[in-house]
């Protein structure tokens, strides 16, 4: 929803700026409801960006202040499950634990009164006092439509500690609010000495817990699964390709996040102008007062899901009387209890304990594969130094006001607040920049080696989890001389790729950013060296790499590359495929549940696939479904010929195993699932991939990781629903961004789910529609263009008091 206009077209000279009487902004609204917002300071920026967030996305993001304030189990009930935007929780009750816990306890507020550079900034503060006001200013001013909170007793104002509580969350999220469930219930177990049968924290009687062990092996690889950047709901592509690969000179930048399409972590687009301080145009996650990721009028950014391991724990030896005493050196040390009471609706409140030491809270979990069970002799802590973190907002800042890829790496150096991303950018000078600047525990190889316990010493090569003996005070992390806060890496080992032809990531480690350069020399936690690469980023290095050896490339080059729609396992595989399906007796295959299926009709769809996930194409839903149940129940050594070679590594492994014992089955299979569902095997793949806006079904291109399509398509499977009728998450702020001599930037963006979450909104699907043609955005970033937009509205905001 957009307020009503202050004023149609350019604004008058006093009303460009405002000033006195309380807070206020400017917001020049252009096509599609992209809000170009401007003000004299910090507050008056923050304050028109709570206010354009708000008329869009109200209820999306009331929805995250009712979780970050513990509180949802009131609201929406204990049992209910959270969207997942701002944890990994599976349950309001842990949530609302978890949040509650960290409000109760100040962290946020001792955070907010740290001093800079390890705390926010003045500037930053200010940011979100502006954004906390302007929000506030939105509801009172105006009435809630959207029927997902309309009248809901759970939209209230809010406070810059609030804010600053969700970019606490956002900085969490790869670690402990990962973790979020082994923390919450996190027990100690009953003492050896008889005693009158225990009694757990919320009135229940407790068993005593067995003496359990966790398995190295089976730890190693639900380790590796937990932090494999592939499988999260969240990744990236992006490319930076350099002056000397383009048309004109000068840099070009393509970022392409994969984010959720519902929920708290969607991005929004706006321009943020504070004259002669800040410009800059592009996505902010939800709530987040300063722009993500984006452009001005020299440099642009994106960042990808990088591999680096956040976390890691500490494995405690445990006082023989009291489990809940670790020993130091000897030295028996309590824990921290953190008593928690959580209000829930339609019962009594729940009151839980939570246990923290000097290393962080004890945990019991990371995921159903990696138990970490508390025993009288052992448990674990778990390290998050994100925790400490509340400089996110200030690197966006910073990154914001960069004029080149030397000041972004300089911004990322002086402010190290990205918690669990990389950073790919190009600038007007022909500069281009891979750094995985991420804030990690200070986890050096040697320190592993000397002080990993049996369980690290398996898990840490696996998956960069370390796993240190809590009770020598000799292997604490220590600090770097460049970092700003104790305990981990400082920037000048980050794995950093300058000015390299082209400089690609798409979620696999920094190894090959640029395949002819390869970067390797940094420690396991930052990620893998000579290992597998992922069928998308094998699939982008050979089409960037193509794309800087053809040269003269343009903006328009990006905006073909990221609908492209190539399918490398398709051009991997369809054919061999293809002829395992023709050589199949009589034309048929066994399926799982043992029934023969005619499955000859498939093999020459899959001859014809043109090997694209286009809507239009014919085949690429019959492969989809054929290549997930394949690579699902067939390792890869049996899948293929020739082998992963480290000295290939883009083009290995290859070559289809035919004989493969489960193409057969994983093709009668998907034949009787489509025929089942009354799907033609050959039918378009948007006929069946689609989403639905306004009642109108809108088609989809794009594919699944598994597929390893650049335009990154997650959606889940409901035949009676007609095929893949939503989309979960995948290609979201898209921008296309380059630079032509001229003192505007040329730039192509597509927010892919629109801007607004209220289905009234005239917002809420017209880049949807885009997407779906695979049509883009001019961005209107020079004051010319934003005030010849043919759809411009001008909007003065105030505070009334």
């Amino acid at each position: 929803m957009v307020p009503p206009a202050h004023a149609q077209g350019p604004p008058s000279s006093d009303e460009r700026i405002p000033s006195g009487g309380g807070l206020s902004a400017v917001i020049r609204y252009t096509e599609n409801g992209i809000p170009h917002i401007l003000g004299r300071d910090y507050p008056q920026i923050g304050f028109g960006t709570g206010w354009a967030q708000a008329a869009d996305q109200v209820c999306v993001l009331a929805d995250g202040f009712v979780t970050v304030s513990g509180e949802r189990s009131r609201w929406f009930g204990q049992e209910a499950a959270t969207d997942g935007s701002l944890s990994s929780v599976t349950r309001n009750l842990s949530s609302d634990l978890y949040f509650k816990g960290v409000r109760e306890s100040g962290t946020v507020e001792k955070l907010l009164a740290t001093p800079a550079p390890a705390g926010p900034s003045k500037d930053l503060k200010e940011l979100m006092r502006g954004w906390a006001a302007g929000y506030n200013a939105w509801l009172a001013q105006n009435r809630i439509t959207d029927p997902a909170c309309k009248a809901a007793g759970w939209v209230r104002p809010v406070t810059t500690a609030d804010v600053a509580a969700r970019g606490f969350a956002i900085a969490v999220l790869g670690g402990e609010g990962r973790g979020i469930d082994g923390i919450t219930g996190a027990q100690p177990p009953a003492t050896a000495t008889p005693t009158p049968t225990p009694t757990a924290p919320d009135g229940g009687a407790r068993a005593a817990a067995p003496q359990q062990e966790t398995d190295p092996a089976a730890a190693a690889e639900a380790a590796r699964e937990f932090f494999d950047t592939g499988r999260y709901d969240m990744g990236s592509n992006a490319v930076a390709f350099s002056g000397s690969t383009t048309a004109s000179g000068r840099g070009l930048l393509l970022g392409n996040p994969h984010y959720p399409w519902q929920g708290g972590r969607r991005f929004w687009q706006s321009q943020q102008t504070i004259p002669g301080e800040l410009n800059v145009s592009g996505g902010s996650l939800l709530g987040m007062p300063a722009v993500s990721i984006g452009f001005n009028e020299k440099v642009a950014w994106s960042h990808t899901v990088a591999t680096g391991t956040p976390v890691n724990l500490h494995e405690l030896a445990l006082d023989p009387a009291d489990p809940t005493a670790y020993l130091v050196d000897g030295v028996p040390q309590k824990m921290t209890r953190r008593t928690v009471t959580v209000p829930v609706a339609g019962g009594d409140p729940v009151t839980r304990t939570q246990w923290w030491t000097r290393y962080g809270p004890v945990v019991t979990n990371l995921g159903a594969g990696l138990p970490l069970p508390w025993t009288t002799r052992s448990a674990y802590a778990l390290n998050d130094p994100n925790a400490a973190n509340l400089r996110g907002s200030d690197t966006a800042l910073a990154l914001g006001k960069s004029r080149s890829v030397a000041g972004i790496q300089d911004a990322l150096a002086r402010t190290q607040g990205l918690p669990w991303v990389n950073t790919v950018a190009a600038d007007s000078a022909g500069g281009t920049l891979f750094t995985q600047s991420q804030v990690l525990p200070r986890i050096t190889d040697e320190l592993a080696a000397r002080c990993s316990t049996p369980l690290g010493r398996a898990v840490y090569p696996a998956s960069g989890l370390a796993v240190l003996d809590g009770s020598r005070g000799d292997c604490a992390l220590g600090s770097d001389a460049d970092a700003v806060q104790p305990g981990v890496f400082g920037p000048g080992r980050a794995p950093t790729l300058r000015d390299a032809p082209y400089a690609e990531n798409s979620n696999d480690s920094a190894w090959l950013a640029n395949a002819d350069r390869p970067l390797t020399g940094y420690e396991r936690i930052w990620g893998s060296v000579s290992t597998p690469r992922s069928l998308r980023t094998r699939g982008a290095v050979e089409d960037v790499s193509a794309m800087a050896a053809q040269g003269r490339l343009t903006v328009a080059d990006l905006q073909r590359l990221q609908f492209a729609n190539r399918a490398p396992a398709g051009d991997l595989a369809a054919a061999d495929v293809a002829k395992a399906c023709s050589a199949l007796p009589g034309g048929t295959a066994t399926a799982g549940d043992g029934s023969v299926v005619d499955v000859s009709a498939a093999c020459a769809v899959l001859a014809r696939w043109d090997r694209t996930t286009d809507a239009g194409s014919r085949g690429a839903l019959l492969f989809d479904r054929f290549w997930r149940r394949l690579t699902a129940s067939t390792p890869a050594a049996d899948l293929w010929l020739v082998p992963f070679s480290a000295a290939d590594p883009v083009r290995t492994p290859r070559t289809l195993n035919r004989a493969a014992p489960g193409i057969g089955r994983a093709l009668a299979d998907t034949v009787a699932e489509l025929r089942a569902a009354g799907i033609a095997l050959d039918a378009p793949l948007g006929e069946h991939q689609f989403v639905v806006r306004d009642g109108r079904k809108l088609p989809v291109g794009g594919g699944t990781e598994a597929l390893g399509v650049w335009n990154k398509i997650e959606a889940r499977w409901n035949a009676a629903a007609g095929g893949y009728p939503d989309v979960a998450n995948g290609s979201s702020h898209i921008q296309a961004v380059g630079w032509d001599g001229s003192s505007c930037p040329v730039a192509r963006t597509l927010l892919t789910y629109s801007q607004s979450s209220d289905p009234g909104s005239p917002y809420h699907a017209d880049q949807t529609r885009l997407f779906s043609e695979e049509r883009w955005v001019r961005a209107r970033f020079c004051e010319r263009d934003i005030l010849t937009s043919p759809r411009l509205k001008v909007v003065l905001v105030r505070e009334r008091r």
